[in-house]
């Protein structure tokens, strides 16, 4: 599962902004577990579960089309209420991120200021300044007064040199902010002043594109798909860092900064996290492999599944010993003691002490400290992509079973949501290690870690279970499946940014 959040991805979609696209559907790898949360809520409400979803958000999918009629919908309107070009308006939207109450109020208080503020008209003062020339302040030529053109602010410009100013600035990506080229003049030219300059459609057509972008981008209800080449646009009521998928390329991400999706963590923390682990990546490198040696026999052993619950089975032919280990993946601890000791394994303890000690002591125990999250953070997404795995071999058993008439997708579809509820719990499991990573000490920290501790107990059950489905009953796992959503549940409510 990749974890690359750095791409900004501002242009991903500029080339499939195409007013006609229909939506396609793609096919569906069988071993890919992306819509974990489709179809398991019922099945775990069903157990009587607290119908409250912390996640729960509205937004809807928006085509080309239909972003562009709201957006042009949003311009007339203002355009017709400030008197103003429908060009002009559009720049006043973006400066103020569409809020059009925001607008209207500043403008009922000061109408002039509010188009000086967007940049649309110059103060004052400064067009006071300007005074009346033939020549280019460019290229310095001499030009008929009729080929020279200017802005609000009365820069004049030779028609030639406006062209090759646009012709550049589009051909390097740049939609609203295109300006005037006067040295400290800010005022931004409205697309109706640069369509004309552009001399080719083809340049015409990325404007378009760049501009759309632009107005979706600084539209505090909308963003972008970051999906490749996807012309959507989500659309909500009131933005927050809350999950959402496309509905064109099935894309998941955070509607406020539109990475990957990453509760209960913040966008600014995740960022920060992210950047770290590609900082010290070489550092981190040791711990990634997939062997360690087993606590009791020192035989090296591989994790094969999600599950952190180890069982090392050793047989020495000749003598003849045969014993079996119950562990913990991540600290080695006996199994068997992690029904109470759990939170200590997903705890770091800190040192109280370390403030007082030399620069390198310091230094040693904040890389102690981060390879303790990093490995945890790690081991989940390596977990994640094992149980992917056993979500495929799953498909396969219910799909043997349809077929030697042993039932139909119905009867066994709960072995299939099990593993997609494992696979949302694990994901919000990775990534509480960065939020309790940058977390300060204090009351809020340790019940942070106590919840973080009974999610993982319960994952790890049933990760269990799954993983020998059919070692237990349907009324068995389902029971697992409603404590494990629980426990995600209740750590989101408590600790999920808003």
């Amino acid at each position: 599962m990749s974890v690359d959040m750095n791409s900004q991805g501002s242009d991903s979609n500029e080339e499939d902004y195409d007013p006609n696209c229909e939506e396609e559907e793609e096919d569906e790898d069988p071993g890919d577990i992306e819509d974990y949360y489709d179809g398991v809520a019922n099945d775990v409400e069903q157990q009587g579960a607290d119908a409250f979803d912390p996640e729960e958000y509205q937004f809807t999918c928006l085509t080309y089309k239909e972003s562009e009629s709201t957006l042009n919908e949003h311009m007339a309107s203002l355009a017709a209420t400030l008197k103003v070009s429908h060009a002009v308006a559009k720049l006043v939207l973006v400066s103020f991120h569409w809020q059009i109450s925001e607008i209207l109020e500043r403008h009922k208080s000061n109408a002039a200021q509010l188009l000086v503020e967007a940049r649309v008209q110059p103060t004052s003062s400064k067009h006071a300044m300007v005074h009346s020339s033939h020549h280019c302040a460019v290229c310095m030529q001499f030009v008929r007064k009729e080929n020279l053109l200017s802005l609000a602010c009365q820069h004049q410009f030779c028609r030639s040199c406006w062209e090759q100013h646009c012709t550049v600035l589009v051909k390097d990506g740049v939609g609203v902010g295109v300006s005037c080229m006067a040295q400290d003049c800010l005022l931004r030219t409205p697309e109706d002043f640069v369509f004309p300059l552009l001399p080719s459609e083809e340049l015409k057509d990325k404007y378009r594109r760049y501009l759309f972008r632009d107005y979706v981008e600084s539209h505090y209800q909308l963003q972008l798909c970051p999906g490749a080449d996807c012309p959507m646009v989500i659309q909500v009521q009131e933005p927050k860092a809350r999950r959402v998928q496309c509905n064109r390329c099935n894309e998941v991400f955070c509607f406020k900064c539109r990475q990957m999706y990453h509760a209960p963590t913040d966008c600014a923390t995740i960022r920060k996290w992210l950047t770290k682990c590609a900082d010290d990546s070489e550092t981190a490198n040791y711990i990634s492999a997939h062997t360690k040696d087993c606590p009791k026999c020192n035989i090296c052993i591989e994790k094969n599944g999600g599950c952190n619950h180890m069982v090392s089975n050793s047989l020495n032919v000749g003598f003849f010993s045969l014993f079996s280990a119950d562990f913990c993946w991540m600290c080695l601890g006996d199994w068997k003691t992690h029904g109470s000791e759990y939170y200590e394994c997903s705890r770091y303890k800190e040192n109280p002490d370390i403030v007082n000690q030399s620069q390198q002591a310091q230094a040693r125990e904040a890389l102690k400290k981060y390879l303790f999250y990093f490995e945890r953070w790690e081991n989940h997404n390596k977990s994640l992509q094992l149980e992917a795995q056993t979500y495929q071999r799953i498909q396969e058993k219910i799909q043997e079973r349809v077929m030697n008439n042993l039932g139909t997708w119905i009867d066994w579809q709960y072995l299939q949501n099990a593993a997609k509820l494992l696979a949302k719990c694990r994901y919000t499991l990775q990534y509480t290690y960065p939020y309790a990573y940058y977390m300060e000490s204090g009351p809020r920290k340790k019940l942070f870690e106590y919840q973080q501790a009974q999610l993982e107990a319960e994952i790890e059950n049933l990760s269990w279970k799954v993983e020998r489905a059919d070692s237990y009953d349907r009324g068995d796992l389902e029971n697992q499946m409603h404590i494990a959503e629980q426990r995600r549940r209740t750590l989101l409510k408590d600790f999920h940014d808003t």
